[in-house]
């Protein structure tokens, strides 16, 4: 490299996503949720075991189980998955409002 050149580094970025979503049908999710556990073959037996009792138990595990973050970026091109992290937790009314006054700004 010259010695007036600088290497390229990639920005990283960081994407906030948050969605609100009803669930019609718990049992409809729950079973989906224990069909991806099933067929994990990569999971060990321990962390399966775990993994159908916390899924069965709440619906809002048995969503953030089933869904990937990676599939959000996997067809955008020349962007690589760095990190993620997501949870679930239950809203109430009041939690709802404060999102439609986010939208509205």
């Amino acid at each position: 490299m010259a010695a007036d050149e600088t290497p390229h580094i990639a920005p990283s970025i960081r994407l906030r996503v948050e969605l609100v979503v009803e669930i019609a049908d718990p049992q409809a999710l729950t079973r989906s949720a224990l069909e991806r556990v099933e067929g994990d073959a990569l999971m060990p037996d321990e962390e399966r075991a775990h993994a159908r009792e916390i899924v069965a138990a709440d619906p809002g595990e048995a969503i953030a189980y089933l869904v990937d973050p990676f599939d959000l970026v996997r067809a955008l091109p020349g962007v690589e998955l760095a990190h993620a992290s997501w949870g679930s937790e239950e809203v109430d009314e009041d939690d709802l409002d404060a999102l439609d006054d986010l939208d509205e700004e």
